[in-house]
């Protein structure tokens, strides 16, 4: 287990109230509103990254991971992009496929974005491109302060719940539910299910409409918002 990670959780667990004041809390339940990161890969992914200000673009912090791939160009012949250069943070390199896999198999623009990567590169290529979107993702959310577009609200209050339980806050009193008892109302689940759904055709209909227009156009298209 990584120096990192481990001096996290041993915050969590000894002063709960020091991770919320000192800004850990808020940047981990960041990264918890995208459906497929867990609790262990966002604390793992701001251990790595630490200050976000240290990378003044989404690129330098795939660059960090190891995420890019490498260029290889002589002289006047087109460069060719090979693999990723696995350079940097290889731990939290490994996280990230191990969401972009989560991804994978959950309904949502990012599962769309993995299936048009993979009828054209293979399973493989297009869990790491999904591993590098991700990335860009977290650099965006920490960057601007901001929420993944198509959080699922019950899901992500189930996370927040269990982030404080790791880190000791007592189990509070009453018959009042919580915020994250909607996660355990079949109902409710199923209705964030649909909106992730929707969210994914609305995707494979935006890149179904730019696939099909001129080269020169595509260059100057707009992407999906939210994703």
């Amino acid at each position: 287990m990584p120096t990192e990670w481990g001096s996290i959780l041993t915050l969590f667990h000894n002063h709960v109230e020091i991770c919320i004041f000192c800004g850990i809390f808020p940047r981990i339940a960041r990264l918890l509103t995208i459906t497929d990161i867990n609790l262990t890969v966002a604390a793992g992914i701001i251990a790595a990254i630490g200050d976000i200000g240290r990378f003044s673009s989404p690129q330098k912090l795939v660059s960090y991971f190891g995420l890019n791939p490498r260029v290889r160009q002589s002289g006047l012949v087109p460069a060719h992009h090979g693999r990723i250069s696995k350079v940097g943070r290889s731990h939290a390199r490994a996280m990230l496929v191990e969401a972009a896999w989560a991804a994978a198999k959950t309904p949502g623009p990012l599962h769309a974005f993995f299936v048009r990567i993979r009828a054209k590169r293979g399973h493989q290529i297009a869990a790491v491109a999904l591993a590098r979107k991700l990335t860009v993702l977290c650099w965006h959310l920490l960057t601007k302060d901001a929420d993944y577009r198509w959080a699922r609200p019950a899901l992500i209050a189930n996370k927040r719940r269990t982030m404080e339980f790791k880190a000791g806050r007592p189990q509070a009193k009453g018959n009042k539910p919580g915020p994250a008892y909607a996660y355990n109302i079949k109902v409710l689940r199923d209705q964030e299910m649909e909106v992730a759904r929707r969210a994914e055709q609305a995707y494979e209909q935006f890149v179904a409409q730019w696939e099909t227009l001129p080269k020169e156009k595509v260059r100057g298209r707009s992407k999906p918002a939210g994703l």
